[in-house]
């Protein structure tokens, strides 16, 4: 027989159990059963919240979910799924401020600020981090959203964006689908025309940073950007 929530003892509820332990004691399926609050007359929410967590594993899956694809799993429907992604979304925010509290002075920072949101896309997407002088980020904007294998932009709109916020320096980001980070032939060409672009309006161009799977290629740290 299924036991819904009010069948579970008060001690053993995610709730409860949140407040007595905190949140890292809880497993996942707890922490998203907290989030949808309700079940379905013949699931409690825990079991949704397990179905959830068995369909998108492993659960960085679930940031990658559209509304329709979270909609798809029984007990989840379009209030829920927004309400999901909403979440999502707010700890992606999050998980970025939190290193903005320092300065980004290595590639490896640079990496931990922008993996979230690059690492396990399908397509390629070019992004730049616009800098001021102490090497705090001033604004994210995204450049471009390419296929599996390319995508193009055009210098002269970081260029426009940097004298608009204006930047001390950049960092040009993308990420590569296939998990491989190492450089194209085309990525080390147009770094280096980024380079001379920047340099015509004395902005500096500081690393070109390639994400792949749990990894990253950085320009800067294998001496690679034009000078």
């Amino acid at each position: 027989m299924k036991m819904m929530m009010e069948q579970i003892p008060t001690k053993e509820r995610p709730r409860e159990r949140l407040e007595k332990m905190g949140s890292m004691a809880l497993a996942d399926y707890e922490l998203l059963a907290i989030l949808l609050r309700t079940g379905t007359k013949e699931q409690s929410v825990m079991e949704v919240a397990r179905a959830l967590t068995m369909h998108f594993e492993p659960l960085f899956l679930l940031s990658e979910a559209t509304l329709e694809e979270m909609m798809a799993i029984d007990g989840i429907g379009k209030t829920k799924a927004i309400e999901l992604q909403a979440a999502i979304e707010l700890g992606r925010r999050m998980a970025e401020s939190q290193v903005l509290k320092d300065k980004l002075t290595s590639p490896q920072m640079i990496y931990d600020y922008v993996r979230h949101s690059l690492q396990n896309l399908k397509q390629e997407n070019a992004l730049c981090l616009f800098l001021n002088v102490q090497n705090q980020v001033i604004a994210k904007k995204t450049l471009s959203i390419g296929t599996l294998e390319y995508t193009v932009f055009h210098p002269r709109d970081i260029l426009k964006w940097g004298l608009k916020y204006s930047a001390y320096s950049i960092v040009l980001v993308h990420n590569h689908p296939s998990g491989n980070a190492s450089p194209s032939p085309m990525d080390k060409k147009m770094t280096h025309v980024i380079c001379d672009a920047c340099d015509t309006v004395g902005i500096k161009l500081i690393d070109h940073i390639i994400i792949g799977a749990n990894c990253f290629f950085s320009f800067a740290e294998q001496g690679l950007l034009k000078r």
